[in-house]
């Protein structure tokens, strides 16, 4: 048997504004475009559809109004999970990242457990990390 995670659902303030940040500046593509009403999901992820995906979607998408509240509180805060991501290349990715005029919150650096990484803010303030192994 296998399994493995297919989505993580990531919450932010405006779609379109975030999927400039995940496509451009993260190399994203969009694999969905779902509307329901107002609301709208996106789904991207890398070109090999067995990766793991994202889901954009603000706070209200598909919940109550005192979950989407409550979602919302979180968001502005800063104080939902935190997005690490790999890469082969941390320097030239945070380069590229950078230069999409991304808020840095860390720049690269060799961490004591293991990896070098850096730290973002998405365009709705969720830290996103971006990691590289050490060589082996």
């Amino acid at each position: 048997m296998t399994i493995r995670l297919q989505y993580c659902q990531v919450t932010v303030n405006d779609v379109d504004e975030s999927l400039g940040f995940y496509r451009d500046a993260l190399g994203f593509t969009v694999v969905n475009d779902v509307s329901n009403g107002e609301y709208r999901w996106l789904t991207i992820g890398s070109n090999d559809p067995s990766d793991l995906q994202l889901v954009l979607s603000e706070p209200h998408a598909g919940r109550s109004q005192a979950d989407g509240d409550a979602l919302q509180e979180l968001l502005t805060k800063g104080s939902l999970p935190i997005l690490v991501f790999a890469t082969d290349d941390v320097d030239a990715t945070f380069e590229k990242v950078r230069a999409s005029g991304a808020e840095v919150l860390q720049e690269p650096i060799d961490q004591p457990w293991g990896p070098k990484d850096c730290a973002f803010r998405d365009p709705s303030g969720n830290t996103v990390r971006i990691s590289q192994l050490p060589a082996a």
